[in-house]
């Protein structure tokens, strides 16, 4: 597998956290979420828990609570979701300063920010602890599918590239006056969608090509294999077994 690049969300340390190999850390983050899941919404002792044990993460792996919320950014759209549910969600009505809310609404919408957030975090943990390039190994290392790795190492590497084009042509069509303003101005902006389209399914024949004049048979070539020792493994499971242990707290108490 090729060399990768630096991506935003990555933030270079040395940490133990950054030293563990990606597919120790893969499956703690799968292990963390799914318990997270499970956990009953009424303990929501249990959440505050799981918010500790990622600032813990947090600090080990050097990673600024700064950096971090900026990055839960992503997860609006679900915020605004959860936001809607005790309006729109039926059941028992309870008053906050002054308004009818939905109790079965509350209870979803603070299941929703809960765990969702969690997830969301865990994830931009993992991200900024774990280069792209090493991200794609781990999951090599896991057994995924190779075809489904080879299209995310794709997507990594002409994602800007494509995104540049897109900032491109933006940019032209602006040196010629022109400002999307409006329904009229959708017709302009779908041709250059498709344009898009067409140059990017271009450049994956002539990389395709490429790589086939070169000996690509369908298989990737591993510059270097991702081993973890039993002790890696019990320094990345420390997260979701803690996590499980309030998990199994959390149900005895709700």
């Amino acid at each position: 597998m090729g060399a990768g690049h630096a991506h935003k969300l990555y933030r270079h340390a040395h940490s133990p956290v950054h030293a563990l190999p990606p597919h120790t850390k893969l499956v703690a983050v799968l292990g963390f979420v799914v318990v997270v899941v499970s956990t009953p919404r009424e303990a929501v002792w249990a959440f505050a828990a799981y918010a500790v044990l990622l600032a813990a993460v947090a600090a080990a792996a050097r990673v600024p609570a700064g950096f971090l919320l900026r990055r839960l950014v992503i997860e609006v759209p679900f915020v605004a979701f959860a936001f809607l549910m005790p309006f729109v969600v039926p059941g028992e009505q309870t008053a906050v300063l002054g308004v009818d809310l939905s109790v079965p609404g509350l209870w979803g919408a603070w299941n929703v920010l809960a765990k969702g957030t969690l997830g969301v975090a865990a994830s931009v943990l993992l991200a900024a602890t774990t280069e792209l390039r090493a991200l794609l190994l781990g999951l090599q290392r896991l057994r995924l599918p190779p075809l489904l790795v080879q299209i995310a190492s794709f997507m990594i590497r002409y994602g800007d590239v494509i995104a540049d084009e897109l900032r491109r042509m933006s940019i032209a069509r602006r040196s010629r006056g022109f400002e999307a303003r409006g329904v009229r101005h959708w017709g302009v902006l779908a041709k250059t969608a498709g344009a898009l389209f067409i140059r990017s399914y271009e450049r994956g024949e002539r990389v395709h090509l490429a790589m086939v004049s070169r000996g690509y048979t369908g298989t990737m070539p591993v510059l270097d294999e991702a081993t973890a020792t039993r002790a890696q493994w019990a320094r990345a499971a420390a997260l979701p077994a803690a996590a499980l242990l309030v998990c199994l707290l959390g149900w005895t108490t709700a």
